[in-house]
């Protein structure tokens, strides 16, 4: 089996000062990509910043004889995700990559989240990624190709107490990962998301003696697949922890078209709506899929 290497491929990586986004800059370079290691350097929450994050990595980097360039701009807004990408272009000259990575965490259970939690978790895991993304994905689409990797989270795909902003921004993120599938199919471009579970910052907290079995650097290797021209995957979420990885998909159940369709026939019908069988499962994979799903089900009672 071949090494799958990036040599002469270009990556930006979000949020890539620490944890999971060094682990994958690291992974990254050493197998050939020229990377862009993009860090406000700022605490958990968002706040502050410093220069000294991604500075740090792009030192590993070259001290392993890989090539990197250092980016502070903030991907909460339209114009830092634009100087990210054109930090990228000044240093290397084109954007094969990309790995939307960038997070902060403001957790509170809901009734006590305050309007600047919500804005700020929103803004930097799923605006940021907007930003980021368009701007990238633009010239990945005038050349043809690319790859683009977004960071999804159990939390927004299962739910997690207390995490009602990042929840709803990780979700989104799933959801823009199977637009940008869509759009991006006929021009060389594949996107997928990882939900990880990894021992970083974020997380110390709350993993207790898992920690030491879910290193950051037990996801990159799914990253990097994924970021690979190989990759043969396109529009997917995978779960990812120590080396585990599992995909993770939206289905509906067979359904039932109703004879009365009233509030009290639901109530009836409602076991029959919600139960799932192994095998009386649909799983859409665009509005297209479900429009035509419903077709079907509908033309077999008319």
């Amino acid at each position: 089996m071949s090494e799958l290497r990036f040599d002469g491929r270009v990556a930006i990586i979000t949020g890539a000062g620490g944890g999971l986004g060094r682990s994958h800059a690291l992974e990254l370079a050493r197998r050939g990509a020229q990377v862009l290691v993009n860090d406000l350097g700022g605490a958990v929450d968002g706040s502050g910043s410093s220069m000294s994050a991604a500075d740090r990595v792009v030192d590993e980097i070259t001290a392993l004889g890989g090539i990197a360039a250092p980016n502070h701009d903030s991907v909460a807004t339209a114009d830092g995700g634009k100087a990210i990408v054109q930090g990228a272009l000044d240093a290397f000259g084109r954007v094969d990559i990309l790995v939307n990575n960038a997070g902060i965490l403001r957790d509170k259970a809901f009734h006590k989240m305050d309007d600047a939690m919500i804005e700020s978790v929103i803004d930097v895991h799923l605006k940021g990624a907007l930003f980021v993304s368009q701007p990238a994905y633009r010239l990945m689409r005038e050349q043809g190709y690319g790859r683009i990797v977004n960071t999804s989270s159990a939390s927004g795909l299962f739910g997690n107490f207390g995490q009602a902003n990042y929840g709803a921004a990780k979700a989104g993120l799933a959801g823009l990962t199977r637009v940008l599938a869509l759009e991006g199919a006929g021009r060389g471009i594949k996107v997928n998301a990882i939900a990880p579970i990894a021992a970083t910052r974020m997380t110390e907290e709350i993993l207790g003696t898992l920690a030491d079995k879910v290193s950051p650097d037990s996801v990159s290797p799914l990253v990097a697949y994924l970021a690979h021209e190989e990759c043969s995957v396109s529009g997917r979420v995978y779960s990812v922890a120590g080396g585990r990885i599992a995909r993770i998909f939206v289905a509906e159940t067979h359904g039932v078209v109703l004879g009365k369709n009233t509030p009290e026939e639901i109530q009836a019908k409602l076991s029959l709506i919600d139960v799932m069988d192994g095998e009386r499962y649909h799983l859409p994979l665009s509005l297209e899929d479900e429009t035509a799903i419903i077709a079907k089900a509908l033309s077999e009672v008319s």
